[in-house]
């Protein structure tokens, strides 16, 4: 799996793949989805394409979310 970093690097984007129990959920160049709360989105407009970059904060949390998964995991 790609680092934060290099999701966010060099203008990749990230498309719009589907909406589900109220969160946009967006894939990277490399594959990687994420959703986007529909909470935290407020009255901001997502195209179905945008720059890695201004999504990165939600990136971040779902890397945070799987690490805790495996580490929930790795202590059973």
């Amino acid at each position: 799996m790609l680092t934060l970093k290099q999701m966010v690097a060099n203008e990749n984007k990230v498309r719009f793949v589907f909406y589900r129990d109220r969160a946009l959920h967006s894939e990277t160049e490399d594959g990687f989805i994420f959703p986007v709360p529909i909470d935290d989105a407020g009255s901001a407009t997502f195209g179905t394409e945008e720059k890695a970059l201004l999504l990165m904060r939600y990136i971040r949390k779902q890397l945070n979310v799987i690490e805790q998964a495996k580490q929930s995991q790795e202590m059973l």
